[in-house]
């Protein structure tokens, strides 16, 4: 078989199942008892172990078995989910994406995962093993390399020692006894390991045994009596580790997983025996099993036939797509122009027929590029579950318009800026837990992420529920930085002390952590954003919480727009951004505080003539008392451009100005007209104050 032939394939759908994975891990956290949804996690497991076996990814199918041995066990109620099985899961789900991307990124996919396999193993073996006397336990916590440094420190004439230390019942303060026994341990010897972790065992994620594994020099009886001295400490059982000891436990490991691959064909050889078994053998179904047989045939056959109507095309085949298409458009604008021109009824109708078949074939192009949001939100729930943990808050998130669509090449992109606005929500955002009930919130806090079509743009928000953005800290930072002066922080509106926060390197946090703190966080978020032809604003209210605001173009490659002509030069506006046109007299245009304004609808709005804020010549000054305008919208502002000629509206190929014309005002683009002239394209957000 040719790997490489389907190894995309492979990728593809490995990354989906493990997706899936995740966010049915997510769900059952919340619902433990609802075993159809351990059906679903189990189908994905099981689909994930035959790919990769059948592409000879060995330890992504090893892992893969054995959660798939610890799954079957709990929807068959053998066995009941807890907190502890919950980050085994996760922490395999961990590993395997670890294992694809890896092979996304060239390389073979492998990894020492014997030590979750062994977790798993102990799961389905009963639970946390115990020491017996005289023998030690294959514990998840000793890898090969803690095993190595035992056998190196016996043949060095230390002692090792295995040190099983159980708390009473009645035990309160758990973390304290164990902080006290490691003091110990550490002022004996040096700890190797430990089940559950260190960290796990601070932060009190056992019920009331852990074991640790020392080197010391010191005697047994010693360390076993002044162990036991500790305050609720109920029993200690220490066994002495010998050479003979860790070779049997590396070779224990080897025949564990020799029995367990040898117990799976067994099985399914009895599977297969039992199929063609004597009369006598079978089992009568009854009627509820053979409808629920029914049910799930038709499931599998829905599916199978949802699947056959889709493929898997690459991404650069559409951009090439694409790319063709948009020369067409410029051709057929040329052709519509010709056919003005020549004036023959025969080609102006064979144009206009190319003209809506070509608007078609636009439509389906467009289509096949969109990719619904929901490719990137999938991974948050998840994160901020992690997250929160570590932080050790509460935190709700809310998703809506996850079937937003977004360009390919956009949601490529944004997964990264999002990652950053929400884990500054839940850090700087979300109070601590027991400041929300001091200020009468509750415990949970909540982070809402929401997509939704305006006009040619895509809006994503983040909103939390938080302590809002201290608009004095921001300015004294801002000061102290040299980011503004203390003339300038007292004119700043709201908005613009905000806008302040993604300045390079601007950060207020007071500490530095792995999650915010370093100045690198808001500034490559906007970055980014603005890369994409997109803008980011910041609302917020201080001790109501805060709203970060991404506008993005709906597709980077074709809109449509309005063609005006101001002095010598043609432009293109986004329809998206235009209310209606309009022809005002000269003489309502008045002039307040260096502003000229117009009154439009019971409002008044700016006047904005660019051919002077453009610079752009202007052969003869126009007696005409009358003006042409286009109203131009961004969010709930409004403006009026004023043009010298509509030229007319039209579909319009986007193209980048380069990597030298960049940061231009007002100027977002360019695009070929169907004469072969270039026409700027405007940016009507830069254009609105």
């Amino acid at each position: 078989m040719d790997v490489n032939q389907y190894l995309s394939v492979f990728i593809d759908e490995s990354r989906e199942h493990l997706q899936a994975m995740n966010d049915q891990l997510l769900e059952l956290e919340q619902q433990p008892e609802d075993i159809s949804i351990v059906q679903t996690i189990f189908r994905s497991a099981h689909t994930l172990k035959g790919m990769s076996a059948t592409m000879g990814f060995e330890d992504i199918a090893s892992l893969t078995h054995e959660m798939e041995n610890v799954l079957d066990m709990i929807r068959n109620e053998k066995l009941s989910m807890n907190e502890a099985i919950f980050e085994v899961l996760f922490q395999a789900a961990d590993a395997l994406e670890a294992m694809v991307e890896d092979i996304v990124e060239g390389g073979s996919g492998t990894s020492d995962v014997q030590s979750l396999i062994a977790v798993l193993q102990q799961i389905v073996g009963g639970g946390e093993p115990v020491a017996a006397k005289g023998e030690v336990h294959q514990t998840l916590s000793l890898d090969e390399f803690q095993l190595s440094v035992m056998q190196q420190s016996i043949a060095a004439g230390m002692k090792v020692y295995q040190i099983e230390v159980t708390l009473r019942e009645d035990c309160v303060l758990k973390a304290a006894r164990c902080f006290m026994v490691f003091g110990i341990l550490e002022n004996s010897g040096e700890v190797v390991g430990s089940e559950p972790s260190v960290e796990d065992i601070e932060q009190e994620k056992f019920e009331q045994k852990f074991t640790v594994y020392l080197v010391s020099e010191r005697d047994a009886a010693e360390l076993r009596s002044e162990i036991a001295n500790v305050s609720e400490v109920e029993q200690v059982i220490l066994v002495s580790v010998t050479e003979e000891m860790l070779i049997q436990v590396k070779e224990g490991r080897r025949e564990a997983a020799a029995a367990n691959a040898a117990a799976a064909v067994q099985s399914e050889e009895k599977a297969a025996a039992g199929a063609v078994g004597s009369p006598a053998g079978k089992i009568q179904k009854t009627q509820k099993d053979e409808q629920a047989t029914d049910r799930k045939n038709k499931a599998r056959n829905a599916r199978a036939s949802s699947a056959n109507r889709t493929i898997r095309v690459d991404i650069e085949r559409l951009d090439v797509l694409m790319n063709l298409f948009s020369e067409l458009l410029i051709d057929r604008v040329r052709l519509e122009q010709l056919a003005a021109e020549i004036g023959r009824a025969e080609l102006s109708d064979t144009v206009e027929h190319m003209a809506r078949v070509s608007a078609d074939l636009q439509n389906i192009v467009l289509k096949l590029r969109m990719v619904q949001v929901d490719t990137v939100f999938n991974r948050f729930p998840r994160m901020i579950r992690d997250i929160a943990k570590s932080l050790d808050k509460k935190v709700e998130l809310v998703i809506t318009g996850a079937d937003t669509e977004l360009d390919r090449t956009v949601i490529d992109e944004i997964g990264d800026p999002l990652v950053h606005l929400l884990r500054n929500a839940i850090d700087h955002g979300l109070e601590a837990t027991n400041e929300r009930i001091a200020a009468g919130k509750p415990e949970t806090g909540t982070i809402q992420l929401s997509a939704f079509h305006s006009g040619s743009h895509v809006f994503i928000e983040i909103e939390d529920d938080g302590k809002g953005i201290n608009r004095d800290k921001v300015l004294a930072t801002a000061i102290k930085r040299n980011v503004i002066s203390e003339e300038q922080a007292e004119k700043l509106s709201d908005e613009e002390v905000f806008r302040l926060l993604f300045a390079s390197g601007f950060s207020t946090a007071e500490q530095i952590s792995d999650l915010s703190g370093r100045g690198v966080g808001l500034d490559v978020v906007k970055s980014k954003i603005e890369s994409l032809g997109g803008q980011v604003s910041v609302t917020s209210r201080l001790g109501r919480g805060t709203k970060f605001s991404v506008q993005l173009p709906l597709t980077l490659s074709i809109i449509s727009a309005m063609l005006v002509r101001i002095g010598v030069e043609k432009f293109a506006l986004p329809i998206s951004s235009i209310v209606e046109t309009a022809i005002v007299s000269r003489k309502e245009i008045r002039k307040v505080h260096g502003n000229q304004l117009v009154p439009y609808r019971d409002h008044v709005i700016p006047v904005i003539f660019l051919d002077e804020v453009l610079d752009i010549p202007v052969h003869e000054v126009s007696a005409d008392p009358t003006l042409e305008m286009v109203v131009i919208r961004k969010g709930e502002k409004l403006a009026a451009v004023v043009v010298d000629e509509f030229i007319g509206q039209q579909d319009i190929v986007l193209k980048s100005l380069g990597q030298y014309l960049t940061q231009l005002f007002a100027v977002s683009g360019a695009t070929i007209l169907g004469d072969g002239q270039v026409a700027l394209i405007l940016e009507p957000n830069d254009l609105i104050k």
